[in-house]
């Protein structure tokens, strides 16, 4: 009887809790001000926010004047809400040569530059994995080897092994690596769209004294694959460093202390972009600004209405309110943070980002990477208290975990789910609105708006509050990242 009574204590004490923090969130979310934020910031007059425009400019302004009106103190080491993002233009690189046994080779990309006039023997290495260079020497040499792995030569197999390769390359002492990307031409084209048109990029002041070139050309086929692992060819490769013009840009900072004396030395970082793709193609009605209400006003909507309750109601850990730049120039916003963090990454418990193309059912909140992490009955309490069901990715063929900036979080070990509208498929209603002019904000349904904010907030006050710090679940592809970076907490 006597355990049964404070069984009973102890049910009705954390009831009162989650109760309580129920009531501090229907104090703060409020209709009229998300649609005040949604409707500034997917305004025609910031012309779709894209990255580098004074109208992108503004928005982060307006995002300031929001977390500082709110009492949210500023980024630690500006003293302003701001984090300068160092972006450039680049142009392909018009003077770029290759060829094979004195044959140029015209399908090729530069993913690394560096400045290189040379016509040498290569050296043929596999797959150009740690175990490829154990018995190659490639010190002072081009290096050739296919993409991907042994398990998969596709061209998503070659994009997700890229840097690593590039790094294996680089420590073994190579002047280039030279990479056989197995793909027809219709991916090929994807390569050319990503790698040899006009592109932003985090500028690289050293860029210059790149060691180490990196190259994909396209091997259709894999024919070049089977010649050159039999006799490695000469090959003759100019190159240079293509000069960036700067891009003027920044993310958006906040942070506000929590209230335990030991978990407030924990953060949870709140995190979603404001830009987003600014004026484009006209559509039947002749609107070419594509405003970005969904993607991703609702997002930044989000992190503010995040800010506003905890500046009234204070939890035990710390927050972070992160607005990012560039996530549609490739994430590069979230990848200048992870490596110029304000604070540091082990101090980052968990990420909450929030990204959104759309919705096509207002009865649930879709988590993508729910079952990722142990928090994940937190999210499904959160939303159940306002009428919704957290609803895990349904499309994870599609690889949207890996799509978005808490990607970059994840990638250091952070434990980093996307918290989006509800959807089901990526159907006809989303695709209406997706990187379209009609993203605009008249047409959002405003009352599933409500409750979606509203078990956001709940879910974040959550996990601010409980006293277990989440991680990821056992197995994870991100889990060994994680341990490495809380190993010594």
């Amino acid at each position: 009887m006597k355990y049964s009574i404070i069984a009973f204590f102890f049910f009705t004490s954390c009831l009162g809790w989650a109760q309580s923090d129920q009531e501090k969130v229907l104090k703060t979310v409020q209709q009229s001000t998300l649609k005040k934020h949604i409707y500034t910031l997917a305004d025609d007059s910031l012309k779709g926010r894209k990255t580098g425009t004074p109208e992108n400019k503004t928005a982060a302004s307006y995002l300031a004047n929001t977390l500082a009106s709110y009492g949210v103190q500023p980024n630690p080491l500006t003293g302003t809400y701001y984090q300068g993002v160092p972006l450039e233009i680049v142009q392909p690189n018009a003077h770029f040569f290759l060829s094979f046994n004195e044959k140029e080779h015209k399908n090729k990309a530069l993913l690394k530059p560096r400045n290189l006039n040379v016509s040498e023997q290569a050296v043929f290495a596999g797959y150009g994995l740690e175990e490829d260079y154990q018995k190659t020497n490639v010190t002072k040499k081009i290096v050739i080897v296919r993409g991907g792995q042994p398990e998969g030569t596709g061209i998503r197999e070659a994009f997700g092994l890229r840097q690593k390769k590039w790094e294996l390359a680089k420590e073994a002492g190579a002047i280039a690596l030279i990479e056989l990307i197995e793909t027809n031409n219709t991916g090929w084209g994807y390569v050319n769209r990503r790698f040899n048109t006009e592109k932003i990029q985090i500028a690289d002041p050293d860029a210059a004294k790149n060691t180490v070139a990196h190259i994909w050309i396209q091997d259709e086929y894999g024919a070049l694959a089977a010649e050159f692992k039999e006799e490695a060819p000469i090959v003759q490769t100019k190159l240079g460093v293509p000069k960036g013009t700067p891009v003027p840009t920044q993310n958006v900072v906040g942070i506000l202390p929590g209230t335990d004396p030991v978990l407030k030395n924990e953060y949870v970082v709140f995190t979603a972009h404001y830009d987003h793709v600014g004026i484009g193609k006209p559509d039947k009605e002749g609107d070419s600004i594509y405003n970005g209400a969904r993607d991703n006003a609702v997002g930044v909507t989000t992190v503010l209405s995040m800010a506003e309750n905890l500046a009234k109601y204070p939890t035990k850990r710390s927050a972070v309110f992160l607005l990012l730049t560039a996530e549609e120039e490739g994430l590069l916003g979230s990848t200048y943070f992870v490596d110029h963090p304000v604070i540091p990454l082990e101090e980052i418990v968990y990420c909450i980002n929030s990204d959104n193309g759309g919705y096509n059912d207002t009865s649930i909140a879709t988590i993508v990477g729910l079952n990722r992490t142990t928090a994940s009955g937190l999210f499904v309490e959160a939303s159940e208290a306002f009428g919704l069901m957290a609803a895990e990715d349904p499309v994870p063929e599609q690889g949207l975990f890996d799509r978005s900036d808490n990607v970059n979080f994840a990638k250091k070990g952070i434990p980093a789910p996307t918290f989006s509208m509800g959807f089901t498929a990526f159907d006809e209603s989303l695709l209406k609105y997706y990187h379209q002019p009609a993203d605009e904000a008249d047409d959002l349904d405003y009352a599933y708006l409500e409750k979606f904010f509203k078990a956001y907030v709940l879910a974040g006050r959550l996990i601010l509050n409980t006293e277990s710090s989440p991680f990821w679940i056992s197995g994870d592809p991100y889990e060994e990242a994680g341990k490495k970076l809380y190993e010594n907490k």
